[in-house]
Order: structure tokens, then sequence, then C-alpha cells
């Protein structure tokens, strides 16, 4: 009877190695077969029910929840055994207090008490997904299931991860292209050159910040000897301004070529661009027309930092005007301002970008500092006052980045007695 209970307890120790061994086989075959789903790029979508399907069927695991993370926070993406009552509960405060893979102990949460077992997934300390397991029964080797419950948990969800990771460098990439054509776009509807003529000089400095921007200036010269040169702001940033400016150069230039007075264009220009943004955009804009023959300058300033005026023994601001453009479908009041030359004089306009630049110990490039740049440099021509000023920017800010887009336009008046 010995000889035959030892024999009896042999074989049930091979039977026992036996399914040991064939679980260990499934195990192996499953993750050969997420892997090799892994590198055939399979949907998201189609990993978690590979998942869950291996936990339920081939694990016997009872209860089963997978939380991953997404851009948009955490997300429910596998479950089993739990009701959908349970899981619409709202886990996501208590996911950071699980560091390690632990029991469960008691808890406030419904959903929590359902698991015996808690396993966060991380990738330098950066938890990307968290999987509560439980109904363990008696018999189960716990031990054993949780490990390999681990390492697939790792391997799906470092998957998840890298798919993200991937669509977000695509996008990444497409956004660039698009900033490249917006960029190359936008560079169309900026003067390229400016003109140096025999009564006056114009030069500027652009500087969009990611390539296109909201900041926009333009010059035209008509037969009758006139010039008009003029500096806007829009409000916003990137692709959306860059297309709104867009939208306003075409329009100007319409406008503009009508002839109409000052007053009457600026009207016109405000009901153009509140007629595009409804009201939730506006646009900050100075436009000047010279007249070299009567030696007078009509300006509008439609809400835009006010340009100044540098000669011998005189400063002052153009900032007669008008609110900004696009707030309001019609203008409640505009004021075209006009003054006279007797010398010659250097007007300098720019957008609220240049006063945002800082330096390495935190100081604005303010106005102050401008204006008194301007006081000592106002005698020089229009391209000279432009490149001192952009060597003592590149001074002034050092390292640092351009926090915002900012343009500068510069004329320089000749007095022909």
């Amino acid at each position: 009877m010995s000889g035959f209970a030892n024999i009896k307890s042999g074989l049930s120790k091979i039977e026992s190695l036996e399914r040991e061994l064939n679980l260990k086989q499934l195990q192996i075959n499953r993750l050969l077969t997420i892997t090799q789903a892994i590198n055939n790029n399979v949907s998201a979508k189609e990993l978690y029910q590979m998942y869950q399907s291996f936990l339920g069927w081939e694990l016997s695991v009872k209860k089963m929840a997978l939380y991953i993370r997404g851009e948009k926070g955490w997300s429910l993406e596998a479950s089993l055994g739990i009701s959908e009552e349970l899981l619409n509960s709202d886990i996501t405060a208590y996911l950071s207090i699980f560091t390690h893979l632990r029991n469960i102990e008691e808890t406030d949460h419904q959903l929590i008490r359902e698991f015996d077992v808690v396993i966060p997934v991380k990738h330098k300390d950066h938890a990307l997904a968290y999987v509560f397991i439980g109904g363990f029964g008696e018999d189960d080797d716990m031990y054993n299931k949780v490990q390999f419950i681990t390492t697939i948990t790792n391997i799906i969800a470092v998957a998840i991860e890298n798919k993200r990771l991937f669509k977000r460098q695509l996008e990444q990439e497409r956004l660039n292209r698009e900033m490249e054509l917006a960029s190359e776009m936008q560079k169309m509807l900026i003067p390229k050159s400016l003109p140096t003529k025999e009564f006056y000089d114009l030069s500027s400095i652009y500087k969009p910040q990611m390539g296109v921007g909201g900041d926009y200036f333009d010059f035209m010269e008509f037969e009758d000897g006139k010039i008009v040169f003029c500096i806007g702001d829009i409000s916003g940033k990137g692709i959306a301004a860059a297309l709104l400016m867009a939208n306003f150069q075409a329009n100007f230039h319409t406008l503009i070529n009508k002839r109409t007075g000052l007053d009457e264009f600026i009207r016109d220009l405000n009901k153009s661009v509140n007629l595009i943004t409804e009201g939730n955009w506006f646009i900050t804009f100075f436009i000047a027309e010279y007249d070299f023959k009567k030696q007078s300058l009509r300006y509008v300033n439609a809400g835009h930092n006010p340009p100044v005026v540098a000669a011998v023994d005189d400063f002052f601001f153009l900032d007669r005007g008008c609110t900004m453009l696009g707030s309001f479908k019609e203008l409640p009041e505009v004021e075209v301002g006009e003054c006279f030359f007797q010398e010659d004089a250097l007007i300098f306009a720019f957008t609220d970008g240049l006063t945002d630049l800082r330096n390495k110990n935190g100081d604005f490039l303010n106005e102050k500092m401008l204006f008194n740049f301007v006081k000592d440099n106002y005698d020089l021509s229009a391209t000279q006052f432009n490149k001192l000023l952009m060597e003592r920017i590149e001074a002034f800010k050092g390292d640092q980045t351009y926090p915002d887009d900012f343009t500068i336009l510069t004329c320089k008046i000749f007095n022909k007695k």
C-alpha cells in the first residue's frame, strides 16, 4: 500500500507539473500573440480586447479594471466581473495613492473594495496604467498570476503609450508643415522691401514669434505723390491670427484703393473686420497718409501703441483716432489727426510685442527706453535707425527668446525746402 501511495503521489505531482507547464506554454503563446499584434500595429481597442480575453479566459481572473492615461487624463479601457454602475464611479483621485504593487486594504471607495491587488505600470516614475485585480480563489497561485499579469500589463501599457507618443509626433510634424506653409504664405503678404525716395525713407523690422503671427505692416504709393503706410496687431497668435491677417490685408488693399477719406476708410475697414470675426477678435491699427507737396501727415490711430514723431526740438505722439477695429459693428467716433513738417522728422511705430522683451534679469524693454533711443537717433535715416535699434535690442535681450511677435515701422521725412 505504501508503494502504491508513493506512485500515486508521484503521478499527481507529474500531472501538476504538466498543468503548470501547459499554463506557462499558454502564457508564452499569448505573450507572443500580443507581441505580434503590437508589431502589426493593431489598434488600441483590439489590444484591450486581447488583454481582457486573456485575463478572463486563460488566467481565469474574476474581477479586473484597467485604467490607462491618455491625452485627456485617465480612462477605463478594460474590465471583468464588475457592474456597470460601479465602473461609472470616479476612481481617478485615488490612483496616485498606489505607488507600487500592493494588496488593497480598507478603503472608502466602493469600486476599489471589489479588488484584492493593484498593479501600477510606470515609466521613469511616471504612471502609465493601473490594473486592479480581484476574485482570487483559495487554490489560485496568486503570486504567479500577479507576476504574469504585471508583465503583460506592462507590455500593453507601454505599447499604448508608444502609440500615443507616435500619434503626437505625427500631429506635431503635420502642424510644423502647416506652420511652414502659413509662414511662406504670410511672407507673401508683407512687403519684401520698402522704398527710399527723395522725400522719405521707410524701413521695417518684422519678427513673427512662431514663423507666423498677427502683426501686419504695409505701404502704398499713389500717382499723386501721396504715400500711405500702416502697422497693425491682430489679437491672438499662430495660424488663426495669420489667416485673419491675410483677410485683413485683402480688405485693406481693396478699400485704400478707393481713395476715400481716412474717416470713411477706417469705418469701412472696421465693418469688414467685425463681419469676419463677429466681434470675437480685434485689431489695433495705425495708418498715415503723407502728402510731400503739402508736407502734411494725416493719420488715424485705432487703439494702437501711439507712434512717436521726433525732430529738432520736437517730440510728440500720434494718438488721435478711434477705438480698435472689429469690436463694434460701427465705430462710435473717428478723429483724423494731422500734423505738418517744416523740417526733417522721424516717425517710429511698433507693436506691443517689442515692449514684452526681457533681459536675463527679467527687466522689460519699456517705452521710456525706446523713446529715449528715438530722441537720441532721430537724425538718422530710417534704415540706419532700424539697424542700430536692432543691435540695441539684441544686446538687451541677450540669449532670451522672443516672447511674442513684434514689428517696427520707421519713416524718415525729408523736408525739401
